[in-house]
C-alpha cells in the first residue's frame, strides 16, 4: 500500500511544531499526528498520481532540487525536506509559495498536461504511460488545484507525505 500521497493544510501552530522537529523520529510523530486527525477539509489524496504530476510540473523526473519553470515544480516534492531518509518524503510548501503554486495551476489546463505527460520518459517511469495512466493523474491535478485554491485563501502552508 505504499507510496500513496497525500497533501495536508497545515494550522500555523502545525507549522511551528513541524519546524521545531529535529530528526526524522519527530517528524514521523509529527505526520502522524496530522494524518490521525484526518481532517477532510485540510487534505488532499492523490494515490499514486503525484508520481506522473511531478514529472509534468516539473522537469519530467522525480528530481526534487528542480527549480526552473516558476512554482510548478514546487506542486509536489518542492519546498523543504523535513525527513531525511529515503523511505519517506515530507515535503513542505510554506504559505506564501502556496499562494504562488496555487496561482500558477489555474494556468495548467488537460492539453497543457497531456503534452508534459507525453515526455515522460517510460524508461523512468514506474508506470505504464498511457491513456488511462493521463487521465488518472489529469483527475487527481484538479482535486489537487483545487486543494492549493483552499489552502491559498486560509493562509495555510502545505506538507506532502508519501513512504516509499
Amino acid at each position: 500500500m505504499g507510496c500513496r500521497g497525500v497533501f495536508f493544510a497545515l494550522t500555523a501552530a502545525q507549522e511551528a511544531a513541524l519546524t521545531a522537529t529535529r530528526d526524522d523520529a519527530e517528524v514521523r510523530a509529527f505526520v502522524h499526528a496530522v494524518e490521525a486527525a484526518w481532517d477532510d477539509e485540510w487534505l488532499c489524496e492523490t494515490d499514486k498520481a503525484w508520481d506522473a504530476m511531478h514529472r509534468c510540473l516539473g522537469d519530467g523526473t522525480l528530481d526534487i532540487a528542480y527549480r526552473d519553470g516558476g512554482p510548478l515544480p514546487l506542486t509536489v516534492l518542492g519546498g523543504r525536506h523535513h525527513y531525511e531518509g529515503e523511505e519517506y518524503v515530507v515535503a513542505h510548501v510554506l504559505a506564501a509559495d502556496v499562494v504562488k503554486v496555487a496561482e500558477a495551476l489555474r494556468t495548467v489546463d488537460e492539453t497543457w498536461l497531456r503534452d508534459r505527460y507525453h515526455r515522460i520518459d517510460p524508461d523512468d517511469y514506474q508506470g505504464v504511460l498511457d491513456d488511462d495512466d493521463f487521465e488518472y493523474t489529469w483527475s487527481y491535478l484538479q482535486d489537487v488545484r483545487d486543494f492549493y485554491q483552499h489552502a491559498a485563501a486560509a493562509g495555510r502552508s502545505v506538507i506532502f507525505t508519501v513512504d516509499q
